[in-house]
């Protein structure tokens, strides 16, 4: 523990004594969520981003340390383990050293070289290495005719072969060719022949001839070419600026000083050889693994921070919501939900092509919005999406802005799942699917869990960059948001609970099974009385868990039960009882924390968590968002011209842009040079997912229906 903690902060720079105790408290079992709100005193409030990377920076340190006892294992086991190579496994930093100099040990398939040993020249190829012969094939004449060796010319290409095989294994030499590569190292690409048509009519038509210092590939650009090299429509290759400049280098660092001429000539063809052909496809491989571990990383990245803004983006609370999700040949599925998004009702309209029963339509639709009280639609974006709309706003039954326009992404994937098929035994998919598009309008968060984020359609190459890490990032990404948010457990689903930090999906599904046969929990002590919910799962969940209405007013707040007595010492100070703390601002200004924390009651950042908590009980962090339903400028990609100002919202954030509803069914592109005048780093700098934006149309390619924005500053 103490190696890795002390590793831990020399590569984050973080004070070792917050990493130890972080270290020790994930050890412990408690989540990063937990952590980062329960436990700043032990951590020197560490927020849970620091704290998730100490976790990551952790697993990758035990996993360096693992590989060395395993290189040391083996190499022991071939018998060429001694004190100094030992000491060099120890003493090393990263994967990439470890496995230089585990390079010369690891056992190799059959290859040039090992024939050549199989031949008996590796003595010759010794000999040549030491530097002191003046005649390579006087020397090489020795080994002809012993274990099929013809000729001289092969015995000294069996030796070349073995010292290429060295240089190949060389650290020295790794480290100038890896080096050279990341200073001189380029990227080119070029149509695979035949191809060439194909390209051009793709997205990655950009990409046919070209040719890049490797310093310059951005992360999207790198993805892309992967992509388009697997469809088979590029070729990719990794070139040296100056390769003759390499090897100089290489052989100037291999051959031995004071060799013969005659060795030193086959030394550096063997040299050039294992350039070419071990060397440079092994870094080469190094390379393109760390490019795409890099661009893995930045895709993760925007995926998993646009994931979070759309999961806490402004729920509307306390509407009844008409919910579409629009088609043309089997009509629109409408359904009528509760404020809870409970439905009420369903059933089918026609207001589109082919049938366009516009009068049934706006009979059903009428109908609904006066039995249940609806109050706002929301539509989903698909197809048929915009006809629809058209309808609604024409038809006046409901005003203009109260329509919202949701994304349908992963609707279909929900509506076909397992949880939906449980909530909704009797509804068909179609049925299902408008229920979750009205649900997101009401609560996004509630329901965009119970669906695959990778489905959600947020973010760029996602379905490329590395899955496991991928999914890793998602998950922990939707547990923090949930966290943050907190969870009411009298209504949430089991999917909802099971995010909730120390639940997981088999506590989640036994609150609910306790909830359905007991009622509702009338506080968070409650919770103890579920099955296998322990101790330890109820201290890491209970302060996420809100109980409104219940026994205790302080169970729908974010304090943990665990404080409730620093509440009481609070009120006890100030005279009060505890229940006339909340929310009101006038006593808790005269709390005193600093005393309150020399009492050893609790730290002072416990304590200013507690009273801000007083301020605002069972606040939603999520609705002080823009929850304004967007109003578009142009109804059809016609409509458009180069130049005009029209209003968007952005949907989709990426590495070079981002996208813009612009409320037909073409996105348009704001490429993050036309996003502000100084030079910016990334998109998430200057703009948000679902951020209401007024843009220029700078570009219209009407073939492929592309539309190219700048934004106005």
């Amino acid at each position: 523990m103490d190696n890795i903690a002390r590793a831990v902060s020399r590569r984050l720079n973080i004070e070792y004594r917050k990493v130890e105790a972080t270290l020790r408290l994930l050890e412990e079992g408690a989540t990063v969520p937990f952590i980062s709100r329960y436990r700043k005193e032990r951590t020197g409030s560490l927020d849970e981003v620091s704290i998730r990377e100490i976790e990551s920076a952790a697993k990758a340190e035990k996993d360096i340390l693992a590989r060395k006892e395993v290189v040391k294992r083996n190499i022991e086991d071939a018998g060429a383990l001694t004190e100094e190579l030992e000491a060099r496994i120890n003493e090393a930093a990263s994967m990439t050293e470890i496995e230089d100099i585990y390079a010369p040990y690891k056992p190799k398939k059959r290859t040039r070289a090992t024939i050549a040993r199989e031949k008996g020249l590796e003595p010759l190829a010794k000999m040549i290495m030491a530097g002191n012969i003046s005649d390579c094939e006087s020397a090489a004449a020795r080994f002809v005719g012993k274990k099929g060796v013809e000729d001289c010319n092969e015995a000294l290409s069996g030796a070349k072969d073995i010292i290429a095989e060295w240089a190949s294994e060389s650290v020295r030499l790794r480290n100038i060719t890896r080096n050279s590569y990341n200073r001189y190292g380029g990227l080119s690409a070029a149509a695979v022949k035949g191809k060439e048509k194909e390209l051009q009519a793709s997205p990655f038509a950009g990409y046919d001839n070209f040719s890049r210092n490797l310093r310059r590939v951005s992360s999207h650009q790198y993805l892309a070419l992967r992509r388009a090299e697997r469809e088979g429509l590029v070729k990719v290759k990794f070139f040296i600026e100056d390769a003759s400049a390499l090897e100089d280098a290489l052989r100037r660092a291999f051959v031995p000083r004071g060799a013969s001429r005659a060795c030193q000539e086959v030394i550096s063809d063997a040299v050039a050889d294992a350039s070419g052909r071990l060397l440079r496809p092994s870094i080469e491989n190094e390379v393109a693994s760390s490019m795409k571990s890099d661009a893995d990383k930045v895709a993760i990245d925007i995926f998993a921070d646009n994931l979070r803004q759309l999961l806490l983006a402004s729920p509307l609370k306390g509407k009844n919501v008409l919910a579409i999700d629009p088609g043309y040949r089997t009509g629109c599925k409408v359904v009528a939900l509760d404020r809870q998004g409970k439905l009420l009702e369903d059933s089918v309209i026609f207001p589109v092509p082919p049938r366009l029963d516009l009068d049934g339509a706006r009979c059903i639709v009428e109908r609904l919005i006066k039995k249940h009280g609806l109050e706002v639609v929301a539509l989903g974006n698909g197809t048929a999406s915009h006809e629809t709309e058209k309808f609604l706003k024409e038809s006046g039954l409901i005003e203009k802005s109260r329509i919202y326009v949701v994304s349908e992404d992963g609707a279909s994937v929900y509506s076909a799942s397992d949880i939906a098929r449980k909530e909704f035994p009797d509804k068909d998919v179609t049925v299902r699917g408008a229920v979750s598009i009205g649900r997101r309008l009401i609560d996004p968060l509630a329901e965009l869990v119970k669906i695959d984020p990778k489905s959600i359609g947020v973010g760029q190459y996602q379905h490329d960059v590395d899955q496991n890490e991928l999914r890793n990032a998602l998950d922990y990404t939707v547990m923090s948001c949930v966290n943050a948010v907190g969870v009411d457990v009298n209504t949430a689903s089991e999917k909802l609970l099971s995010y909730v930090s120390g639940i997981g999906p088999s506590l989640a599904a036994n609150i609910v099974a306790y909830r359905s046969q007991n009622g509702d929990f009338s506080s968070r002590q409650e919770l103890k009385k579920v099955a296998r919910l322990g101790p330890k799962a109820f201290e890491q969940a209970a302060g996420f868990l809100r109980v409104p209405g219940g026994k205790e007013p302080l169970d729908n707040t974010g304090i943990h039960p665990e404080s409730y007595g620093v509440v009481k010492a609070m009120a006890s100070m100030l005279g009060v009882k505890t229940n006339q703390l909340s929310a009101n601002n006038e006593l808790l200004d005269k709390i005193d924390t600093h005393a309150l924390a020399k009492q050893g009651i609790a730290g002072i950042e416990t304590v200013n968590d507690i009273i801000t908590e007083l301020r605002k009980p069972g606040r939603d962090p999520r609705v002080d968002g823009d929850n304004e339903a967007f109003v578009p400028g142009v109804e059809t990609f016609d409509d458009l011209r180069v130049g005009m100002v029209v209003p968007g919202v952005i949907n989709n954030i990426t590495a070079f842009g981002a996208f813009v509803n612009l409320g037909i069914k073409e996105n348009g592109l704001i490429h993050i040079s036309q996003m502000s005048r100084r030079r910016i780093q990334s998109v998430g700098e200057v703009l948000k997912l679902g951020q209401k934006v007024d843009v220029k149309i700078v570009e219209i390619d009407s073939l492929r229906h592309r539309i190219g924005l700048s934004l106005l500053l």
